[in-house]
């Protein structure tokens, strides 16, 4: 059980700020920021979870059972994230190439400390063991000042797993098996890194969230493991019977001149070969949705509009359907995992393809991070645009990607792969 209290703020902005930091004393962290963007579908404008009380770790052998059977004893929010290699659960996959940050497949925890912001107001949810410490926590979190934030000071390097040469060879190969009837398409990632490097990860995440001010911003904190995500997209969202999925694919880059930047999103809510690539995916998010929705419920509502952040313009779709009350929400998440955006279509072919010309373990790379609430209800994003480190090994790491169709240009792709690390090599390299 939980102990609810509500205040007013007089200043949302800043009080995110403190609570952050103040964050920064316990071994689990999520933090999840949609900064100022609405939709439909917000159940907040910001989410904190801090010090577990219960956890749950795995690989990806039988992690969805498992996943399920905690959600289930707990009966109450955890916070956690699926990487992408628990595909391995699902189907006869399998994840062997390399991996420099080395995040457990899943990880879960039930979190003594809940806070949520919607709003003005701010509403404490904490397990009753330690509800007698709401009203110091406020103090200290009002207390919490953002220079007390160390710089980094070490000169980072990032380096390129894969080359551009390379990357046009296995471009080239992957349109081969397009050619050959083998994938419609399929999500191509490369993975950019620094070895022997440290950062401050507040201060990171604040730099990366400023820059892109993403609608699921994420701070994720589990002891030496740090994400630090300005993802713009939604993975999949319940509420009540109604579960959203909401696909990116279509990506443009901005620009300063206004009349300008009009013509760039207007050129990619019209571009054949960005439109296709969404439709494509949209279709897969209909068939993964239609595995546990009632029959005739799945719904497009809306189909490659332009939606624009401070990076990019991207094209989102979003896709509905209605469950029944018997259907367990992990169910939900297993039938629709991996997103379709990051893997491909047929998508079984498409993963198999991409494990064999990628050169890097996904890991959270392209997975997920969100929550359960206690009725079953849940919202994850999907894991682009996001800084991944392993402060033990002094190892940072952040990929991108790009689908890759019958009409796709190497030069073009490896185009897009340098607009989306734009802001991650910024943040790292200044």
């Amino acid at each position: 059980m939980r102990t609810s209290y509500k205040q007013k703020l007089a200043n949302s902005k800043n009080f995110k700020q403190q609570l952050l930091l103040w964050a920064q004393q316990y071994d689990d962290v999520v933090w999840l920021d949609s900064n100022g963007n609405k939709d439909h579908y917000n159940s907040y404008d910001a989410v904190l979870a801090v010090d577990a009380f219960t956890s749950l770790q795995t690989d990806y052998t039988d992690a969805f059972d498992r996943l399920k059977e905690y959600q289930k004893s707990t009966s109450d929010w955890i916070f956690g994230y699926l990487t992408y290699d628990l595909k391995n659960s699902i189907e006869a996959l399998k994840s062997n190439n390399y991996d420099g940050l080395e995040f457990p497949d899943l990880y879960f925890f039930q979190p003594k400390k809940i806070i949520l912001i919607k709003g003005d107001t701010v509403e404490f949810q904490y397990l009753r063991m330690v509800d007698d410490e709401i009203n110091s926590d406020l103090l200290e979190i009002e207390k919490s000042d953002a220079l007390n934030v160390l710089e980094s000071e070490n000169p980072i390097k990032i380096k390129l797993r894969i080359h551009k040469d390379e990357y046009f060879e296995k471009v080239n190969k992957m349109l081969a098996h397009i050619h050959r009837g083998d994938i419609y398409e399929a999500n191509f990632c490369q993975e950019f890194y620094a070895e022997n490097s440290t950062i401050n990860p507040v201060e990171t995440y604040t730099k990366l969230n400023q820059i892109s001010q993403p609608p699921f911003a994420t701070f994720f904190k589990s002891f030496d493991k740090y994400l630090l995500s300005a993802s713009p997209e939604r993975y999949i969202k319940k509420i009540g019977e109604t579960v959203i999925s909401q696909p990116i694919k279509g990506t443009a880059k901005r620009s300063q001149n206004k009349n300008e930047d009009q013509q760039l999103a207007i050129d990619l809510a019209n571009d054949p070969k960005e439109r296709s690539e969404n439709i494509m995916i949209v279709d897969l998010v209909r068939n993964d949705l239609s595995k546990t929705a009632e029959k005739g419920s799945v719904k497009v509502g809306e189909l490659c509009k332009v939606y624009s952040f401070l990076q990019v313009h991207q094209m989102i779709s979003t896709v509905t359907s209605k469950i029944s009350e018997s259907t367990h929400p992990v169910d939900v998440i297993q039938t629709t995992f991996p997103m379709g955006s990051m893997t491909g279509a047929p998508k079984i072919s498409a993963m198999k393809i991409i494990e064999d010309l990628e050169e890097t373990k996904r890991g959270l790379y392209s997975g997920a991070v969100g929550y359960f609430e206690p009725s079953g209800d849940f919202d994850f994003n999907v894991i682009i645009r996001s800084i991944l480190y392993n402060a033990s090994k002094k190892y940072i790491s952040y990929s991108v990607g790009s689908a890759i169709t019958a009409k796709s240009d190497p030069q073009k792709e490896y185009e897009e792969c340098l607009i989306k690390e734009k802001a991650m090599r910024e943040v790292l390299e200044g």
